[in-house]
C-alpha cells in the first residue's frame, strides 16, 4: 500500500495521515485477536482499523447464517460417499441451489447456534 502511495507521487511519510483508510470487521475467534498480529497490523500498516463484532452475536455475522442453512439441509442424511457430500455442497454453495433465510435470528447457547 505504502509502495502505491509513494508510486503515485506522495511522500512516505505523509501516507498513515492523509492515505486511503481500511476498516477490517471481524469476529472473535481467537487467531483474529493475537498479540502478535495486532502489534504487527499496528506497526506496518497504520491505515487498517481493526473492528471487532461484539462478542457471541453470531446474527451479525452473514456467514453463520449461511452456514445454518447449509447445515440445515444436509443433517441427518447419510452419504454414501464423501464425494456426493462434496458435490452437494458445491451444488448448494456455487449453484445457487441453497436457500437462506436472511430474516432469521441466530442466538448462541454455548458452543450452539439456535434460530428463532
Amino acid at each position: 500500500m505504502i509502495a502505491e502511495w509513494v508510486a503515485a507521487g506522495n511522500e512516505a511519510d505523509e501516507f498513515a495521515e492523509k492515505g486511503a483508510k481500511i476498516v477490517i470487521i471481524l469476529d472473535n475467534a481467537s487467531f483474529h485477536k493475537k498479540a502478535e498480529y495486532l502489534q504487527k497490523i499496528a506497526a506496518e500498516m497504520p491505515n487498517i482499523h481493526l473492528e471487532f463484532l461484539p462478542k457471541y452475536s453470531p446474527d451479525y455475522n452473514l456467514i453463520e447464517l449461511v452456514w445454518h442453512s447449509a447445515k440445515e439441509f444436509i443433517a441427518n442424511r447419510l452419504f454414501k460417499s464423501i464425494e456426493e457430500l462434496e458435490y452437494l455442497l458445491h451444488q448448494l454453495l456455487n449453484q445457487g441451489e441453497l436457500i437462506i433465510k436472511w430474516g432469521r435470528k441466530l442466538k448462541n447457547k454455548g458452543n450452539a447456534l439456535i434460530t428463532v
